[in-house]
C-alpha cells in the first residue's frame, strides 16, 4: 500500500510511491533517497537507490569557507562541483555540472509556508514547502522533473527524489544535496538567533 500523507511525502526505499505523488504526476522512472553522515571531518551525503546501492556521494570537507561539495558517482567519476557565496543579502549556491553546465540557486524567495525559486542558469523552478519538507522541481515549460521530500525526523536527515525525467538526474541531485545545506544552514541560523535571544533575555 502506498504512503499516502499530503502533508509529509517522505518514504523509505522498498516502499511504494505516495499515492499523492502518483496521483498528481503519475508513477516515478525511480527513486533516489539521502542520507548523511555527519560526524566526520567530512560531511558525507551518500544516495542510494531502491536496493541500497550507493550511485552518487556527496562530500564537504570542513573547515570549508565556501561550504564546497564535490559531487561524484558510485565509481568517484566527478558530476557536479557545489558552494556557496557569502556576505551577500540572499545567500546563493552556484552549482557547475562535469560537462560545464552552470546554474544557481537562492533562498531569497524562502518562506515558511509556500516557496517559489527559480533556478538561473536551468529555466527550472523549485517550488516548495518548508513547513511540509516536500519540493517540486518543474522544467520551463512546466512538466515535472522530480518531487522532493525529507523525513520529519531523523538522526541521519533522511531525503527521498522521485524523478519524471531520466536525462534530468544528475541536475536533479545537484539541486537535491544544495537543497540539503540550504535547509541546513537555516536551521543552524534560527537555532543561532534562538540562543541569542535566550542569551540577552537572561
Amino acid at each position: 500500500m502506498g504512503i499516502t500523507s499530503k502533508f509529509n511525502r517522505f518514504r523509505e526505499a522498498g516502499q511504494e510511491a505516495n499515492v499523492n505523488n502518483v496521483a498528481q504526476f503519475g508513477q516515478p522512472l525511480k527513486s533516489l533517497f539521502t542520507s548523511s553522515k555527519v560526524f566526520t571531518l567530512h560531511h558525507r551525503i551518500e544516495i542510494t537507490d531502491e536496493a541500497g546501492n550507493v550511485v552518487y556521494l556527496a562530500s564537504t570537507k570542513f573547515p570549508s569557507l565556501h561550504d564546497r561539495t564535490t559531487l561524484t558517482d558510485a565509481a568517484g567519476n566527478p558530476v557536479a562541483q557545489i558552494w556557496k557565496k557569502f556576505f551577500t543579502i540572499h545567500e546563493r549556491h552556484f552549482i557547475t555540472m562535469a560537462d560545464g553546465t552552470a546554474f544557481q540557486l537562492s533562498n531569497e524567495l524562502f518562506h515558511l509556508i509556500k516557496d517559489i525559486s527559480n533556478i538561473e542558469g536551468l529555466g527550472w523552478q523549485l517550488r516548495g514547502n518548508i513547513l511540509g519538507l516536500n519540493f517540486q522541481l518543474y522544467d520551463g515549460a512546466g512538466n515535472i522533473l522530480a518531487v522532493i521530500s525529507q523525513k520529519m525526523i531523523s538522526l541521519h536527515d533522511k531525503y527521498c527524489v522521485d524523478l519524471y525525467r531520466a536525462d534530468a538526474e544528475q541536475p536533479v541531485v545537484a539541486i537535491l544535496i544544495t537543497l540539503q545545506h540550504m535547509i541546513k544552514d537555516r536551521e543552524v541560523a534560527a537555532s543561532s538567533s534562538s540562543s541569542s535571544s535566550s542569551s540577552s533575555s537572561n
